[in-house]
């Protein structure tokens, strides 16, 4: 009997929820692996946290589940929206590594805090916010959902933008460097040509 190999529209659901499991994995593990307050040397409170996250993912999982406003989805759209969340899984993966110690579910500064400059974040300057971003986006196109789209677009990346630079002005006064760091390298896309 001659193996079946199932298509882009059957695979793109068992993608999502695999890339799903694998980003709250590792969120939970980063909540694991927190520093203590004892090495908070600041904090601000963001209303863009893990908490506000997962209710926006949430009303996003809602829209896909239903299919409100869901059209048929062209083979290389399936495939493209399978790329972005591949590579969003990976990036959010390889950033977490190599953020390690200095995560915060807020804007945080550790007595060590460190500059991380390696790996992915030689590429973006967020790969952590980039990544839900792909991810979401081509979970949008998988289920051709262009409410759902339109949400990560409207909603998800306006709210990203607002994180990141609540970090960004927390960065550049702790370290000289950040900004030459800023110039070079992209928030949420690598920069063509670096500044």
């Amino acid at each position: 009997m001659p193996l079946r190999v199932p298509s882009l529209a059957t695979l793109g659901p068992y993608a999502v929820a695999l890339a799903t499991v694998v980003a709250l994995g590792a969120v939970a593990l980063n909540f694991a692996l927190a520093k203590g307050r004892d090495a908070v040397q600041s904090e601000k409170r963001s209303p863009v946290a893990t908490g506000t996250m997962l209710g926006f993912f949430g009303a996003l999982y809602l829209v896909l589940r239903l299919g409100l406003t869901a059209r048929a989805v062209p083979a290389p759209v399936i495939a493209f929206g399978l790329g972005l969340l591949a590579a969003g899984t990976g990036l959010n993966l390889a950033g977490r590594l190599a953020l390690a110690g200095n995560w915060g579910d807020h804007v945080v500064v550790y007595t060590d805090h460190s500059l991380v400059v390696r790996g992915p974040y030689r590429v973006v300057r967020h790969p952590l916010y980039a990544s839900l971003i792909w991810m979401a986006s081509g979970a949008s196109l998988i289920f051709g959902n262009p409410l759902a789209l339109g949400m990560v677009l409207g909603v998800f990346v306006p709210a990203m933008v607002y994180r990141a630079r609540q970090e960004e002005a927390v960065l550049t006064q702790r370290f000289p460097d950040y900004a030459a760091y800023r110039r070079r390298t992209g928030m949420f896309l690598p920069m063509p040509w670096p500044r």
